[in-house]
């Protein structure tokens, strides 16, 4: 009756989480393209000046002007330390000239107060030409110009230099997939900046990098496919399709780069995929929506964490088999090697429990209480200290690993769902949906050293160099 009434309870969350999901979903691009414009860190002159923006248009080659969705509305310094998002949305493809901004009030703190700036009552024209391509995602950065903005002493015409980011070197790169937006964003991990939207079909998921190959595999969960990314391209030049109805939900690459795995959550299914043709090999069944996937060391068993059994299927990788089901607390939904390789821990959905395994001989080691609601779990392989992240708290725990006491926090500000380490930095880059955004935490000086804002629905980061 208690396994039964968990069921019921897994299930009934499972359905309200996706149907959250899919009422923030945006259809992918088919006949449109789309822009993101960034606004560049607030210059230090600036700081008395506030202003809000009533809208955001993109002005076409015949002068019509297309409304931008505002991300951030109000313009002042304390939330523009760092790059944000200002606005977004689809275009028809074609020539653009430029952009406009229709003021809604600015305001200027001066030695008795405050003072109302005038704004003009029509939009303010910044000249940009850009073109916008068919199925294709733009990103333009914008720098505001102070002294250029207020005339008079007390007229404000924002005056915006503005400019393509130019594409980071590839081993500088990062990705973020949006699930909600149907894109991936690139970002340059070296100065925590957007430079790059790439478009995919629609609810990217798990993405695996090969860095010797150039490439990168993104999980379409939407479409039932496997988008491949060239580096040096940067955008989607092939794509595989899977059985209808897989969902495939996360992937994992042998490390030799030969077989990619990946984890279909609609047919209860991995697949097993050549990654250079992308042609699938073969495929076995598993648990019940199997949420994530993860390979050992040596390339030859890969454990596949199965959410609605409460099983982890391990999975012979060389002769494409299944050789044991491990039942688990309710909801496994992630599992992380320590640096040996000889322990698999292991979080639930619906357990406050952290399970240990012994990888080889698939016994359940220990087992630690960690609270209810764990998401995302990430071990640092050189300290092996465990991170690990709730849905639903505002804070990353820090774990010692053998006595699994928390001993550090980190304030994200919100749910973590996933997270992974850049080894060449020595950052933790954490996923956060609520905030649609990326917090960057340094190893080393054990703060917050930066966040990047990011697409609709995140799900997934990837870094070059990630370890």
């Amino acid at each position: 009756m208690k396994k039964k009434l968990i069921f019921i309870l897994l299930t009934l969350s499972l359905l309200l989480a996706c149907q959250a999901t899919l009422s923030r979903l945006r259809p992918p691009l088919e006949e449109e393209g789309e822009i993101y414009l960034y606004l560049q860190p607030y210059p230090q002159e600036a700081e008395r000046l506030r202003f809000t923006l009533d809208g955001v248009f993109a002005v076409s080659g015949d002068g019509r002007e297309f409304p931008l969705e505002i991300s951030l509305r109000e313009i002042k310094a304390s939330d523009v330390r760092r790059q944000r998002l200002l606005a977004s949305g689809p275009l028809p493809p074609g020539p653009y000239i430029g952009l406009s901004f229709k003021m809604k009030k600015a305001i200027l703190k001066v030695e008795d107060g405050e003072a109302d700036l005038l704004v003009p009552e029509t939009p303010v024209k910044s000249d940009f030409p850009f073109n916008v391509g068919r199925k294709r995602s733009h990103v333009i950065s914008l720098t505001f110009k102070y002294r250029e903005s207020i005339t008079s002493g007390f007229s404000f015409n924002p005056v915006f230099s503005i400019l393509s980011p130019a594409r980071p070197l590839i081993g500088l790169a990062g990705y973020v997939t949006n699930g909600g937006s149907n894109n991936i964003t690139v970002f340059d991990k070296k100065t925590g900046q957007v430079i790059g939207i790439i478009a995919t079909g629609r609810g990217p998921a798990g993405m695996v990098l090969d860095q010797r190959s150039g490439r990168a595999y993104v999980a379409i969960s939407g479409e039932d496919t496997i988008d491949l990314i060239d580096f040096a391209v940067g955008d989607v030049i092939d794509r595989n399709k899977l059985h209808i109805g897989d969902k495939p939900q996360e992937l994992a690459l042998t490390p030799d780069g030969r077989t990619l795995l990946v984890a279909n959550k609609g047919s209860n299914t991995v697949g097993f995929i050549d990654p250079f043709s992308l042609l699938e090999l073969g495929r076995v069944n598993v648990g019940r929506e199997p949420n994530s996937i993860l390979i050992d060391r040596n390339g030859r068993r890969a454990f596949v964490f199965n959410t609605l059994s409460s099983v982890i299927s391990v999975v012979d990788i060389p002769n494409r088999a299944i050789i044991a089901s491990i039942p688990t607390d309710p909801g496994p939904i992630r599992g992380q090697f320590n640096r040996r390789g000889d322990r698999l821990y292991v979080i639930h959905e619906l357990s406050s429990y952290l399970t240990v395994l012994d990888p080889l001989s698939l016994s359940i080691l220990r087992r630690f209480q960690v609270k209810m609601g764990a998401r995302s779990l990430k071990v640092d392989t050189r300290t092996d200290l465990v991170y690990l992240g709730r849905e639903r708290d505002i804070m990353v725990e820090v774990y010692d690993p053998l006595s699994f006491v928390s001993v550090d926090s980190i304030r994200t500000e919100g749910g973590i769902t996933y997270m992974t380490i850049d080894g060449e930095e020595n950052n933790l880059y954490m996923v956060n949906p609520e905030t649609k955004s990326v917090v960057v935490s340094s190893l080393v000086r054990k703060r917050i050293v930066n966040e990047i804002d990011v697409g609709e629905g995140p799900y997934w980061v990837t870094v070059m160099g990630e370890r």
